[in-house]
């Protein structure tokens, strides 16, 4: 993860230090799961990893993951969501998730069969309560941490001009 992405999850968690994921949760590893799934569309296609806060304090989830689509987003957001430009499309809701829309052609997915349409989310589990403090902050947090993480991805499966995505997270609304 990126520097900003780092402080975006203490943003998100409050908290500054986390506990591992399993070893099989980490962005090469759901690169491959990624092109032996590809072409075919995905549901649930899988964890990127989880982060979990420390042993001993307030339990704290937020799940990244990927999915395959068959085609590149179209038609509106939910109204819920701030459309933000990055990639094919990236939305932000209001304190709890992001997600970012990429498309990828790259030396490790069989060119025969065009684009990829990747999607990497970022959501929180098992969440109570209403998220408190600056909502705004909140929002940007999950954007930077699905940015940083979608770009990583392309990197790992060497995306052209890294799927479209730009060096740092955009966070202005579309």
């Amino acid at each position: 993860m990126s520097a900003d992405a780092s402080r975006a999850l203490k943003v998100i968690t409050g908290a500054s230090r986390f506990e591992a994921s399993a070893e099989e949760y980490t962005v090469a590893r759901a690169a491959t799961a990624l092109v032996e799934a590809y072409p075919a569309p995905t549901v649930g296609g899988g964890d990127v990893c989880r982060v979990y806060t420390p042993t001993g304090t307030p339990d704290f989830v937020l799940r990244i993951t990927w999915d395959l689509e068959d085609s590149a987003p179209t038609g509106r957001s939910a109204p819920n969501y701030t459309v933000l430009k990055m990639g094919e499309r990236a939305v932000a809701a209001a304190a709890d998730k992001a997600y970012v829309f990429f498309a990828c052609r790259g030396a490790r997915l069989p060119d025969s069969l065009g684009l990829a349409h990747i999607v990497i989310g970022v959501e929180r589990w098992m969440m109570p309560t209403e998220p408190e403090g600056d909502v705004e902050a909140l929002k940007d947090a999950y954007a930077t941490v699905a940015h940083s993480v979608s770009l990583a991805m392309a990197k790992e499966l060497r995306c052209e001009k890294d799927g479209g995505l730009p060096a740092q997270p955009v966070l202005d609304p579309a």
